[in-house]
């Protein structure tokens, strides 16, 4: 018995945490968020919008005030014209959780502009996923700065 609630134990801290304590590996639908963070980092569109259903729900400062419905078409051209203004824009992952349905990030993205000047801008993107899929991407950031 002794044995066993050990084995328990260490099966549950070993199985939750990824080494450093970042990403809940408890939950599977951290994999989608995850995989759209590695096609995002290989500037891989097409990858990245698949992870998304076939039509998604977005919040985000750069698309308006209120949730918009895009098409992978939409997602791709959004991140092609990102890409356009900033050749070597990357994501660092700092902390996922998850909860269910819901993958919360925080992050860290930068780049450099067309005219050679570096930024970094941390953002928290909530993700709702379902059947393996991304539904809802809702994005808070302040650029104003």
């Amino acid at each position: 018995m002794k044995n066993s609630l050990f084995l328990l134990l260490a099966l549950s801290f070993s199985g939750c945490v990824q080494p450093g304590g970042k990403i809940s590996l408890a939950n599977a639908n951290t994999v989608v968020v995850k995989d759209l963070f590695e096609a995002f980092n290989k500037h891989d569109w097409n990858t990245l919008a698949a992870c998304y259903k076939d039509t998604a729900l977005f919040l985000d400062p750069s698309l308006g005030r209120e949730a918009v419905p895009q098409t992978h078409a939409q997602i791709i051209k959004k991140y092609q014209e990102l890409q356009q203004m900033f050749p070597d824009v990357q994501d660092e992952v700092v902390t996922m959780y998850g909860d269910k349905n819901h993958i919360t990030v925080e992050f860290i993205s930068s780049g450099t502009g067309t005219d050679g000047k570096k930024w970094q801008l941390p953002i928290c993107t909530v993700f709702t996923v379902d059947d393996g899929k991304i539904e809802s991407d809702h994005t808070y950031y302040d650029n104003s700065h």
